[in-house]
């Protein structure tokens, strides 16, 4: 086995959720908090999976927590495997409703409604990235 391969299994592994949250036309991102991996960077909504649950309960939840809204689950888009130089990631990507509330920035730096052609000028992880060009640059 090589030592790439034997460092690859090493690193911790996370199943990460991210909702597309549209209101009104406009999606819902928010950035990363200070002191974070990838801080400063825009995402979409989302976290990680806690043990025992499961992927459209741990969005939901996380969406309550991060921005104190309600945002109802509707159906998986993708799920993009990355690796970062100290994890793996699985990030599964699910299409949401916005249902309640006024989204706050609890749990991140800021938290913008945007259109779709906004995302280009704003930085973002590379997962998120390959949502975008999938599922948002597809749909214009």
């Amino acid at each position: 086995m090589s030592e790439d391969r034997v460092a690859r299994d090493h690193k911790p592994h996370y199943e990460v959720t991210a909702g597309l949250i549209r209101k009104d036309g406009k999606l819902l991102i928010a950035k990363r908090p200070k002191g974070v991996h990838l801080e400063g960077f825009w995402e979409f909504p989302g976290g990680k999976q806690e043990k025992g649950e499961g992927l459209k309960e741990c969005l939901e939840r996380e969406i309550s927590e991060e921005l104190g809204i309600e945002a109802r689950v509707v159906e998986p888009l993708m799920t993009v495997n990355h690796e970062y130089a100290d994890k793996r990631i699985s990030l599964h990507v699910f299409n949401c409703i916005w249902v309640r509330g006024e989204p706050l920035a609890l749990q991140c730096q800021e938290v913008r409604w945007v259109d779709d052609d906004e995302l280009s000028n704003l930085t973002f992880p590379r997962p998120d990235i390959k949502v975008i060009e999938t599922f948002v640059k597809n749909k214009r």
